[in-house]
């Protein structure tokens, strides 16, 4: 059998600091070079950023963050960049906080040290979304993958533990997803694999004891490779239908990579059959569904898109803008019936 493909690895710099990410993050602005510091961390997120400002040489602490970053939101942050000079925006904090900071990156060029909270992952991406009028517009572009990631376990051991199992689901997301994206390649399989073993260890302890500093290492490392692979392998059917609902609804954004991935994965794996395989020794299952439902059954994961605010009316609207961003090469061809079906099963909660 010939091998064929072409894998790019994004250059970036990874520390796993448990309990020292304020010297590590230090560290990391003075390889860079930087004096001047922007901090992005939300008022929720103040009390674990305090000590890492303390350590650091900060010119403007931002803490306007806003789900999906809007346009608007994002138009702040940049003049803020701007007005103080920065060399170097830090965050602290999950995806959005992070997505703020790409969006500053994608038009300043500054460079990011990114101090994640939750799993999201975005911290690994060359990725950007910005909201707009009801619709998330993405796109990549190497300015936004931040230059260093400092992960710190004991920074999520005050997360709560629902909010962990959907910020997990969400990473695990991005394994699934990176097995058949549009890009994917051998090594992009054997991470996302690598991850979803990760993150099904890590998870089900961190579901149980929010505090365990080893079961957040674990599902960290999971997270991380998670988005490696994602970002290499390029988004498919189920962020881009992820991204569609949370533009047009306003939905939370891990809760609903949560409820949406049993559906998808579902529908992909039967035309999928090595991906399926991958997924299914990941998890150590005797399919991939097998093993995504007894993580989701392990962990307590949300089910329903109904619990959110959403209207089985409402979603319906997202089917035409999904078909549009969906990649062709979707292993199961999407029509406007099957992707109704899936999405009105979603909403409900129906995973027969």
């Amino acid at each position: 059998m010939t091998v064929r493909f072409v894998h790019e690895t994004l250059p970036q710099r990874v520390r796993f600091a448990p309990g020292d990410a304020p010297a590590a993050v230090r560290a990391e602005l003075e390889a860079l070079g930087s004096s001047k510091a922007m901090l992005i961390a939300s008022r929720q997120e103040a009390a674990l950023a305090g000590p890492i400002a303390e350590a650091l040489p900060v010119v403007h602490h931002h803490d306007e963050v806003v789900m999906h970053v809007p346009v608007e939101v994002a138009e702040r942050a940049r003049s803020a960049a701007g007005a103080c000079g920065a060399d170097v925006i830090v965050t602290v904090g999950g995806g959005s906080t992070t997505g703020l900071a790409k969006a500053v990156a994608l038009t300043t060029g500054l460079p990011i040290v990114a101090v994640p909270t939750t799993y999201a992952g975005s911290e690994a991406t060359d990725v950007w979304g910005l909201t707009e009028g009801g619709s998330k517009v993405t796109g990549v572009d190497a300015r936004v993958l931040p230059r260093s990631v400092v992960y710190d376990a004991h920074l999520l051991t005050s997360l709560p533990g629902e909010i962990s199992v959907a910020s997990g689901l969400n990473a695990l997301a991005h394994c699934i997803d990176a097995m058949w994206g549009p890009r994917v390649d051998p090594i992009d399989q054997a991470l996302a694999g690598e991850g979803i073993r990760g993150l099904a260890a890590g998870l089900p302890v961190v579901a149980r004891d929010a505090f365990s500093v080893h079961g957040i290492e674990r599902t960290l490392y999971g997270a991380y490779l998670a988005a490696m692979s994602f970002a290499s392998a390029g988004s498919g059917m189920h962020h881009k239908i992820c991204h569609v609902l949370g533009g047009m609804f306003n939905l939370p954004h891990a809760q609903t990579h949560a409820v949406v991935l049993p559906h998808v994965l579902a529908f992909n794996a039967p035309n999928a059959p090595v991906a399926e395989a991958r997924i299914a020794d990941a998890f150590g299952a005797s399919s991939a569904v097998e093993g995504l439902r007894l993580l989701r059954a392990a962990v307590d994961a949300p089910t329903a898109l109904k619990d959110y605010g959403v209207s089985k009316v409402d979603i319906t609207k997202a089917v035409a803008p999904i078909l549009d961003a969906v990649p062709a090469d979707n292993p199961t061809p999407l029509t406007e019936e099957n992707l109704t079906a899936l999405l009105c099963a979603a909403w409900e909660g129906d995973l027969s």
